[in-house]
């Protein structure tokens, strides 16, 4: 399919190249594409890109069998750009981005598809290293959810939208009831696991577009945005209601708590410490007309 000069060419090229023909039948491979999988030309010439040797397969899991980007570039001639797995030669999966384009004849007609795919591995490490990073960072070890740094940033980001362009959010404030007594009674064990148990409640009630973060010891925020009162009294009676009808068992003994929540709309001339002051006192008026309430302005 390629001359002489253009494997030449072609095998000093960084990223892996190979071309098939309308059989799928593999007939170049460039010296890149032998480093990132392993196999040599002697290897794969001949073979088909579904057979054992290379097996991509989609994020997704699917294989290259099941909805190959190759067959339906020869079909429609169109290029395709996909993340896949591909079957290295010591048996592990190896992320590459590929490229496949049409090959076509002096006459325009397709007459096979050549493939390009560029090793992935290091972003994927990257992008994991991020992630880890973030959870260590961002992330309460124990609960889960977001930490009070992230909730720091998150209140700045609201704020800056709030007094430039008047996108309006809210703040709950909430904080779990008589959470001494439980670890009094219990241990701090159990005080943790009642920690998470919250954790976990609160966040699946939220929408994904709050954040939710431990404030510090039993107390909770939310950050809201793009909320009105009404909509913030639904959440907040919603995360309480979730709350108190959770519990854990403990030498057969039910073991529940309650949240007392306060909540605020974003107002004019707010700071990050006057709105949670503001829910804060809304969270103690809870506390003290009985607990497991929310309280609102």
């Amino acid at each position: 399919m390629l001359g002489v000069s253009s494997d030449k060419l072609l095998n000093s090229l960084f990223d892996g190249l190979y071309c098939v023909d309308l059989d799928r039948r593999i007939s170049f491979w460039n010296s890149a594409a032998q480093r990132i999988t392993g196999y040599s030309a002697e290897e794969v010439l001949g073979s088909k890109c579904h057979d054992s040797i290379l097996r991509h397969m989609e994020i997704d899991g699917y294989d290259c069998e099941v909805r190959s980007p190759l067959s339906a570039t020869m079909e429609d001639g169109k290029v395709r750009e996909a993340n896949v797995l591909v079957h290295h030669k010591h048996g592990y999966r190896l992320p590459v981005q590929v490229r496949t384009s049409p090959v076509r004849d002096e006459e325009g007609a397709i007459v096979g598809a050549v493939q390009i795919f560029t090793d992935n591995s290091n972003a994927v490490q990257i992008l994991a290293a991020l992630e880890k990073l973030k959870q260590d960072v961002l992330v309460d070890s124990l609960t889960g959810v977001g930490n009070r740094r992230l909730a720091d940033m998150s209140l700045d980001s609201r704020l800056h939208d709030w007094q430039t362009h008047y996108r309006s959010f809210g703040v709950l404030f909430m904080d779990v009831d008589h959470f001494k007594s439980i670890n009094d009674r219990y241990g701090h064990k159990t005080g943790d696991d009642v920690l998470r148990m919250v954790g976990k409640t609160v966040s699946s009630v939220f929408r994904k577009v709050d954040t939710v973060a431990r404030w510090g010891g039993e107390e909770f925020v939310a950050i809201l945005p793009s909320i009105r009162l009404p909509a913030l009294a639904t959440i907040a009676e919603r995360v309480r209601t979730a709350v108190a009808r959770s519990f854990l068992m403990e030498g057969g003994e039910r073991i529940g708590v309650t949240l007392s929540i306060g909540g605020t709309i974003a107002e004019s001339g707010d700071t990050a410490e006057s709105i949670i002051t503001r829910a804060d006192a809304q969270m103690y008026r809870s506390k003290a007309c009985g607990r497991n309430l929310v309280t609102l302005r």
